[in-house]
């Protein structure tokens, strides 16, 4: 199975979800824009309406949709509109790109599940998955490469992070 996530930089959304068991493939790229094909300068020169975004495939016999979207809200801050720390534009946003309707009624429910953690509005929007389109080679596993890129992830060990969305 596939799911796509945008929570800002997606070289440490990459990496934090690399870490979680069951999840086979993960790519970094772009999603929910009106281009087609588009290069990271395009994306971050805010015409194709792309956000950053991880694609991720993984095995439901060990992850699910649903803890993978709860992951998704602990790692960022999805009451920030169009960015990520010091990172500002829509290619930036908060978004969870659904595949079909079951993954869409699973990120709602994720969603307004996750709202009681924050004081602020969570602004992430759930929209319908179009093409992805993977970003150039040297964005891949950029963090796991080079220690660097750890945005908007705020450091904290996943064991202890995974440990909490499993026991809910």
């Amino acid at each position: 199975m596939n799911a796509i996530f945008a929570a800002g930089c997606f070289w440490g959304v990459q990496f934090y979800f690399d870490q979680i068991p069951g999840v086979t493939i993960s790519r970094v790229g772009y999603s929910g824009g009106h281009t087609k094909s588009p290069t990271y300068e395009e994306v971050c020169a805010h015409t194709t309406g792309h956000a950053e975004a991880v694609e991720l495939y993984f095995d439901p016999d060990k992850v699910s949709y649903e803890i993978l979207c709860r992951h998704f809200f602990r790692l960022h801050n999805p009451t920030q509109l169009n960015r990520q720390g010091p990172d500002i534009g829509d290619n930036y946003r908060s978004a969870i790109f659904y595949v079909g309707d079951e993954q869409m009624a699973t990120a709602r429910t994720a969603r307004d599940a996750a709202q009681a953690d924050w004081n602020e509005p969570i602004v992430t929007t759930i929209e319908p998955a179009g093409p992805f389109y993977a970003a150039e080679d040297y964005h891949q596993k950029y963090t796991a490469r080079t220690g660097r890129g750890m945005c908007p992830v705020p450091y904290q060990p996943l064991a202890a992070k995974a440990k909490c969305v499993t026991d809910m």
